[in-house]
């Protein structure tokens, strides 16, 4: 049996960063809080939480005072800078580089915008961590669409600036700025930003070769993760023996009866050891039974 973990699959930069911050500063040995969930993967969020890392919602935040606070990648609205300044907690800004250049792209269009003529609209997942704080990059203004088939919440009476959530699928959005041109009436403005990050938009096409390689694809993703959904279901496309598991608990040996080669991948959110405890586990039980 063939075992092999995908390269590219595992934490993106901004997540890596992200953890590696929260390690950084939970070795200093003082309370260190987490704005919520630092990666939406449960396991790793119960590794970080046995080092001394606190997950906290924006409730219990706005309670805080003088405390160390990290601020995963997923970037926050300014109301969340207001809250530091005011109850005198220090933040530890992880927000992910190419998220915090969206945000101010947003906020600097938003300065600008005049609202009776012109509006901001976001492609992303209503309710995501980084949808909220683009959104609160413009007072809550912006209008925020999941697909094409939420357009008629656009008003085409007025000008567009477009922007996507950095983890969407690149040719979701392009499908989607077709859909909206063909509706901008005449005199109207229609402005598409480039803003879904490159490094997993690339993951895609590499992932999908990577699942053709294999007879079977185990996909280990948080089920929180809302990239996970959208690469496992890359690689439902071209291999139909492809499984979205946890961990390694997760395994179903059945499934991999008569197979040369199973292959290991996961979103921009799982742990590589994670994957390679699954790898390991599944070379164990060939070396034990075989």
């Amino acid at each position: 049996m063939k075992v092999e973990i995908d390269n590219d699959s595992g934490f993106c930069f901004g997540v890596l960063s992200a953890i590696g911050k929260a390690e950084e500063e939970l070795q200093k040995g003082d309370e260190l809080f987490c704005l919520g969930d630092i990666v939406h993967n449960g396991i790793e969020c119960k590794r970080l939480e046995k080092l001394g890392l606190k997950t906290i919602n924006h409730e219990k935040y706005s309670s805080l005072h003088n405390a160390r606070v990290l601020l995963r990648a997923h970037g926050e609205p300014p109301s969340t800078y207001e809250t530091a300044n005011a109850n005198g907690i220090t933040l530890i800004d992880a927000t992910c580089p190419v998220v915090l250049k969206l945000q101010q792209r947003i906020h600097k269009q938003f300065e600008k915008l005049n609202i009776a003529t012109q509006q901001i609209i976001i492609y992303g997942q209503k309710g995501h961590a980084e949808v909220l704080g683009l959104v609160g990059q413009t007072d809550g203004n912006a209008i925020v669409i999941e697909s094409a088939d939420e357009i008629n919440l656009i008003d085409f009476n007025k000008d567009i600036y477009l922007y996507s959530q950095t983890t969407k699928s690149l040719s979701s959005y392009n499908q989607l700025i077709e859909r909206i041109s063909t509706r901008i009436p005449e005199g109207r403005k229609f402005v598409h930003n480039d803003t879904v990050c490159g490094q997993v938009s690339h993951r895609r096409e590499n992932l999908r070769e990577f699942a053709k390689r294999h007879d079977v694809i185990l996909f280990v993703s948080g089920s929180k993760s809302s990239n996970g959904k959208v690469l496992f279901n890359e690689c439902l496309k071209v291999n139909p023996k492809s499984y979205l598991i946890e961990s390694s608990f997760d395994i179903d040996f059945s499934l991999l009866e008569a197979s040369q080669s199973v292959g290991i991948c996961g979103a921009t959110s799982t742990p590589k050891w994670l994957m390679e405890e699954c790898r390991n586990y599944i070379q164990e039980y060939y070396n034990n039974n075989h």
